[in-house]
């Protein structure tokens, strides 16, 4: 029994980390695509579908992202609380710093009021002791004792101040419990911990379900804007690997600097970056990074050249036998496009032609350890009437042009010998493409398009077989 399943990658704007943002370079602005994909302000990343061997429905899986933390109903209670404690706190600051003050003037103000109760209480038996100096005088120490009555009126404001106060303590208290008792039925950590090894799992199963028949490709997701018209960028292809790093390499024609930055970001902001300048000349933009190595055409020759990148040094040269080289079969683009190294989940390719196969397209495994041709697939489409070419498990796709309007329109299944001709179209934003390669580790085709650096995101059916 066979069903279809489908996967789509969701990883690019993580990847890439510019969800919806503005990348300016060189006064070219581009607004990120990312109309396909759930933005890290919703907090969500869809992992997979797919059907089980029972041909039970396993629905699309969405999970927090990690960074999700911050938008969980209990840490916005908890910054709430937050807040509210500090406002209680302030405010009881300020009732006892004002309490402080006036319960000073009210101890200052004592030996005066005990005057005015003698006076009082002597002329309260003895009216006649009140003589007219002795009226004076109280009444100027009661316009002394005025100030008094203010201080009495804000001790009753305070009252209730204190009183709204306790009713906010007590509101604190009624949220607090309930936040316990809910991370008391939940312990959070161990959630998250469980998030963790769901995510772990939900991409070993994609790793699984990774082989697939290519059946669209997304809107494209502009990187960058650097360089001249044409070259290469890449990361490494190995899977799997935990390496960010990001290569650049400029023009197709006796280049030989190498531009290492350190992140995908850092990339994206032109920073952070160290030089390479290889003993070799490359030629052509069919370059491909695989287990920190650099894998290119040696200008004028059909020598492929291996350089290793922690040791900055050429480790391995070979032939490719046969093989044209120097514009004799290059893409329709020319560009000295004659030899393109890249890489899939089955390892390392490359895709050139020659004189006996009468131009048409030759696709080869290769030992990356030795260079050597494991095998190699004459697919019969003319390698000339081909804009670009990428390998996605083990099939060679191919597109019909580099321009505008450009779609892939052939594919070769090195797993059967069998091609067939497709119809999958994609944006060629900026109208000319000079290099088109999958990257399996991110499930994306990288492109370097007129001067901009470029990514789509692929759909991929995939085949499960069961028994029965």
């Amino acid at each position: 029994m066979a069903m279809v399943t489908n996967w789509m990658s969701q990883t690019l704007p993580s990847l890439v980390g510019l969800n919806g943002t503005v990348i300016s370079s060189e006064g070219t602005h581009e607004r990120i695509v990312s109309g396909l994909y759930p933005g890290s302000e919703e907090g969500w990343q869809v992992y997979s579908t797919a059907s089980d061997p029972d041909g039970r429905c396993v629905c699309t899986v969405v999970a927090p992202a990690r960074n999700l933390c911050k938008r969980d109903p209990r840490s916005r209670q908890l910054r709430i609380l937050t807040e509210q404690v500090q406002n209680v706190s302030q405010s009881m600051e300020v009732v006892d710093l004002r309490t402080s003050r006036d319960l000073q003037y009210v101890r200052d103000s004592e030996p005066l009021l005990r005057g005015v109760d003698g006076r009082l209480h002597t002329y309260v038996a003895n009216p006649r002791a009140l003589t007219t100096r002795g009226l004076q005088e109280l009444k100027g120490q009661m316009s002394q004792l005025r100030p008094l009555l203010s201080v009495v009126e804000q001790y009753r404001l305070d009252l209730q101040t204190l009183a709204a106060l306790r009713q906010e303590l007590l509101n604190l208290s009624v949220v607090l419990t309930a936040i316990q008792e809910e991370i008391g039925a939940y312990d959070y950590e161990e959630l998250q911990q469980r998030v963790l090894l769901l995510e772990t799992r939900l991409h070993g199963c994609m790793n699984k379900l990774g082989c697939g028949r290519l059946t669209a490709v997304s809107t494209p997701i502009t990187v960058r804007a650097s360089g001249s018209r044409f070259g290469s960028w890449m990361t490494d292809a190995m899977i799997p690997s935990s390496d960010s790093r990001v290569w650049s390499m400029d023009g197709y024609y006796k280049g030989r600097r190498v531009l290492e930055y350190r992140t995908m970001g850092d990339f994206t902001k032109g920073q952070n970056f160290v030089q390479h300048l290889l003993p070799h000349p490359w030629a052509g933009t069919g370059h491909v990074v695989y287990n920190g190595s650099l894998y290119y055409n040696k200008h004028q020759s059909n020598i492929l050249v291996q350089y290793h990148f922690r040791s900055r040094s050429v480790t391995l040269q070979r032939s490719l036998s046969g093989a044209g080289y120097n514009n004799t079969f290059p893409y329709s683009w020319g560009g000295s496009s004659d030899i393109d190294l890249m890489a899939d989940e089955m390892g390392l390719w490359a895709v050139y032609t020659s004189i006996p196969n009468a131009g048409n397209i030759m696709v080869s495994r290769l030992d990356p350890r030795s260079l050597e041709v494991l095998r190699s697939w004459d697919t019969g489409f003319p390698k000339r009437s081909a804009g670009e070419a990428f390998m996605i498990c083990g099939t060679l796709y191919v597109t019909n042009s580099h321009l505008a309007g450009a779609k892939v329109h052939f594919a070769y299944h090195t797993n059967s010998s069998t091609y067939e001709y497709t119809d999958v179209p994609f944006h060629n934003q900026y109208s000319h493409i000079s290099m088109m390669d999958y990257n399996p580790r991110e499930r994306a085709l990288y492109t370097w398009n007129n001067g901009h650096q470029v990514l789509y995101n692929v759909t991929l059916f995939h085949v499960i077989r069961s028994d029965g």
